[in-house]
């Protein structure tokens, strides 16, 4: 590693302007995440061309890749957080060997994952909650899409080890080339190739390796620390602090799974029609805030760096700054969500009136509520890149866990099929209710810490 370089980089993401700081490192983060979900975005778009069934099996398969994803962002998201604190502190050495661990233990992760589910694909199938109408497809697809276990789950390390360095440049490039290589190759493995859906999912399963290897190469760019085999020496130390950085990443994307299958589940009382337009609207609202979690992958450097400097008032700056800015584009978001809902579920899956129907009383349920992400995103994203492990899991597990887990049960028994579409809206004005105690408790403390 270059420690010069090193040495530049935390100087200026200590002294560079705050607003002008985050800015800039959420313009590649943004545009990271938007292509990233673009990945399932492609998949349900041309899979929706073929027939419901084939629609539904993606959105099926979506919660298991959310459990991949939410592994590699466990150690990544684990990882890069004690990295940039220990760069803000000028604490070289420990951030290289963290970079290592993080890496390989998702690497090996990934492996077993992979073994495991690939022995048990159809009762998995079932558990994610396929119907013998959807099953035919559900496997294959989910055969082919769990041989990119390993990738999905180390690539995600790299991306956030860099990103949480103030190299989201070198990250984008990784990512979105890996997504623009899906959406090439999923039309023409689907369609010119006649795959159908097993198409979709080696087009997938193709571009992640790629982007995996771009990432590597990456990462040796911009004065990043190196990943090297040597300094994989795994301990208690080094796993403590992955697991208080990263448990708040594992409960969110771990509990968004469980809640797409016990989704899948509910809506598969009224039929595939509904599964599939649920899963669209899942797809939809996950592009929405992609854009959103990529404003605040900006500001995680910056409070990262500056809190391990004992900068707090450069941190609670960029919260403010974060906060204010995101709550103006969710707005416009949610208006555009609830004018246009029929439309975009059309998008997936035109022409047929039952799937627009659910997918677009759903949708503008969400919509509604859309700015409340602002504060629970950036809230989440401050206090788990500052340390405070057991808040931040808290906030991460309530959107998709602790509220929305009970309503996917409760709602529907009163309120039928309409439970199932009003579920996100009732767990976001909820999770906004447990935030805002937390969160400020934590500015307070801070303030303290400044003066």
């Amino acid at each position: 590693m270059n420690y010069s370089n090193a040495e530049e980089k935390r100087i200026y993401m200590l002294e560079t302007p705050v607003k002008k700081l985050v800015c800039t490192l959420a313009g590649p983060t943004i545009l990271s995440m938007l292509i990233t979900s673009f990945y399932n975005m492609a998949d349900t778009f041309f899979v929706g061309r073929i027939n419901t069934q084939a629609t539904a099996a993606v959105g099926v398969v979506f919660s298991l890749m959310a459990i991949i994803q939410a592994t590699g962002f466990f150690f990544g998201h684990g990882s890069g957080n004690y990295i940039s604190r220990k760069l803000g502190a000028g604490e070289m050495e420990e951030a290289e060997k963290m970079s290592s661990i993080g890496f390989f233990s998702a690497l090996i992760a990934g492996v077993i994952i992979m073994s495991v589910c690939l022995v048990f694909v159809t009762p998995l199938a079932y558990l994610l909650g396929s119907t013998d109408t959807i099953l035919p497809y559900t496997v294959r697809y989910l055969s082919i899409i769990l041989i990119g276990a390993p990738a999905m789950t180390a690539s995600l390390v790299l991306n956030n080890q860099m990103r949480f360095q103030g190299s989201a440049f070198y990250a984008m490039i990784g990512i979105v080339s890996g997504g623009v290589l899906n959406m090439i190759l999923d039309p023409l493995l689907i369609f010119a190739c006649n795959l159908g859906i097993a198409g979709a999912a080696l087009a997938t399963t193709f571009s992640q390796y790629v982007s995996f290897i771009i990432l590597c190469i990456m990462i040796r760019k911009g004065g990043n620390v190196q990943i090297k085999l040597s300094n994989f020496k795994p301990s208690l130390h080094y796993y403590k602090e992955i697991i208080r950085g990263g448990t708040p990443s594992l409960c969110r994307q771990g509990l968004a799974s469980l809640a797409t299958i016990c989704l899948n589940h509910s809506a598969g009382i009224y039929g595939d029609a509904a599964i599939a337009g649920m899963s669209i609207v899942s797809r939809i609202a996950m592009f929405a805030n992609s854009a959103l979690i990529g404003f605040g992958q900006g500001f995680q450097p910056v409070c990262g760096f500056n809190y391990g400097a004992k900068k707090y008032d450069r941190v609670l700056e960029a919260f403010w700054f974060c906060v204010k800015y995101a709550f103006l584009f969710l707005v416009v978001v949610g208006v555009c969500g609830v004018a246009f809902a029929p439309q975009l579920v059309a998008l997936f899956r035109k022409g047929d009136l039952e799937v627009i129907e659910v997918g677009a009383a759903a949708l503008r349920f969400q919509a509604i509520v859309f700015p409340l992400n602002a504060w629970i995103v950036m809230c989440n994203m401050m206090l788990q890149s500052i340390g405070k492990g057991l808040k931040a899991s808290i906030v991460a597990s309530a959107r998709q866990g602790l509220c929305f887990l009970p309503l996917i049960f409760i709602l529907p028994h009163f309120f039928g099929l309409t439970g199932v579409e009003i579920c996100q809206m009732v767990s976001d004005i909820m999770t906004l209710a447990i935030s805002v105690p937390i969160g400020l408790s934590v500015i307070k403390e801070m303030k303290l810490q400044a003066e």
